[in-house]
């Protein structure tokens, strides 16, 4: 995982990247970095009810 500080705009921005050959970035401002925060708790229990082990 790669996460870097760029800039959109003049405002800060996260960028994370699967690794460095990854085309389609997940890119957030401080405004929706900060709505993730207060709902961290809720992120993590989506995750757990649907991250399934890929069948082979």
């Amino acid at each position: 995982m790669l996460i870097e500080e760029t800039e959109y705009m003049g405002k800060p921005m996260l960028s994370i990247k699967n690794d460095d050959k990854d085309r389609f970035p997940f890119s957030f401002g401080l405004a929706k970095a900060k709505k993730m925060l207060g709902a961290i708790e809720e992120v993590k229990k989506f995750v757990e009810k649907y991250d399934k082990p890929k069948e082979e």
